[in-house]
Parts: C-alpha cells; structure tokens; sequence
C-alpha cells in the first residue's frame, strides 16, 4: 500500500508538473506555428525576374509555388535546398504534376541577373530567379517571415545568415513549408498534399 500511494503521488506530481509547466510551453509552441501561419501572407511588390520580366504578387498566384529566399555566394543551404529542389521537381514531372519554384536573392548588391543566371543555369534552368533593388527585396522576404542578416569578416567580406524554408504557396496563399531538415520523401509528401 505504501508503495502504491508512493507511485500515486509521484504520478500525480508528474501530472501537475505536465499541466503547469509543460502543457503551457506544448500550446506556446502550437501558437506560435498558427502565428507563423497568420503571419506569413506576403505583401504586394513589382519586381523583375532575371529575364526582365516583371514579377508582382500576381506572379505567385498561380496553382502551386514554391518561394526560397538565398544567394549565389551561399555555401551550402542554398545550393543543398536548390539540388534538392530540382530532384522533386523531376521526381514530380514523372507524375505530371507541376510545381514553380522562384529563388528569390537576399544578397541584391552582389547578386545581378547575369550573376543568378549564371547560377541557376546549373539547375538546368528550372528555377525563376530574381533579383532587384535590396530596399523592395528586404520587404518582399520579411513579409515571406525572411529574417536576413549580413555577417562581416575582417577583411571587409560578408555572407548573409537567413532564414531558409521553402515556402509553398497554393493560389498565392501559405499552406506549408519545407526544412532544410526534411528529407526528399518528407519534403515530396508535403507538396503533394496540395497538388
């Protein structure tokens, strides 16, 4: 009985532990993906891809989008998150379905229309790539939840620290976003859920 009563109150001091200390931070967390969610609308904007062609919001309304904010002097996200890309893409064109993908540069001082299409030609063309002036790409990715900072050397270099989801959109609307922790499978179920 005294061992019972011991595994009660330990249970039971588990219980209250659960409620006044875990549950709170387990619901914080759930609020602040719907926040993200909530948050995440995008704003209006006029741009042009590497082409010239203009690019507004309007651009990101068709059926299924994905947008990745980077740079080409990025040394390992980005071109990991493009590969990875460009495997779903050809992996879903088996299957006739379709997804656009636009690499947006967080890095417009260094990153020129011949510079991205230069880079994006080793993706054999499969991304819109744009570019443009760095106060209206600053707002663009904010308004996609982009925290962006530059990261001086001493020697005067930089690189840019950025957030990196994939951020899929359907009729220019947030529904999911895929992490660089997720793998082709994971990341290929995600989007298929709205195609």
């Amino acid at each position: 009985i005294m061992k019972l009563k011991t595994s009660i109150t330990i249970i039971g001091g588990c219980l209250i532990i659960f409620i006044f200390i875990m549950l709170p931070i387990v619901l914080s967390v759930q609020d602040k993906k719907e926040e993200y969610v909530s948050t995440i609308k995008g704003s209006s904007f006029s741009l042009n891809d590497i082409n010239n062609n203009p690019i507004t919001e309007k651009s990101f309304q068709v059926q299924n989008v994905a947008l990745f904010f980077g740079f080409t002097h990025c040394p390992d996200i980005c071109p990991m998150t493009l590969n990875k890309l460009s495997i779903i893409l050809e992996r879903l064109e088996k299957e006739n379905k379709t997804l656009k993908v636009f690499f947006i540069s967080i890095d417009p001082e260094r990153d020129t229309p011949e510079i991205m299409r230069d880079y994006l030609n080793s993706f054999a063309g499969k991304f819109t790539g744009i570019t443009g002036e760095p106060e209206k790409i600053f707002k663009l990715s904010q308004s996609w939840g982009i925290a962006s900072q530059k990261i001086f050397s001493e020697e005067g270099e930089y690189t840019v620290n950025h957030s990196s989801p994939v951020i899929l959109l359907k009729s220019g609307k947030y529904v999911d976003r895929i992490t660089h922790l997720d793998d082709i499978k994971t990341s290929i179920k995600k989007i298929k859920k709205y195609l």
